[in-house]
């Protein structure tokens, strides 16, 4: 019989937390979903987290001219 030890747990973080989008919060419709995903991982509702990051990332804003 082998006396091998197994090797201590492994941790893994959140691979979405780093892809999580940042909302523009000069708009309305950002901030508001911003708000509203802080409340949903406050409580735990991570399906609405993810919904408000969905919404976020597809939210449409102008492109800005470059400056020249």
């Amino acid at each position: 019989m082998d006396n091998k030890v197994m090797p201590g747990p492994v941790y893994l973080t959140d691979p979405m937390a780093a892809l999580e989008p940042i909302p523009n919060f000069g708009c309305k419709v950002c901030a508001a979903l911003g708000r509203q995903r802080d409340e949903a991982r406050r409580i735990g509702d991570m399906t609405s987290v993810t919904d408000c990051n969905v919404e976020i990332r597809l939210h449409p804003h102008a492109k800005r001219e470059a400056r020249r």
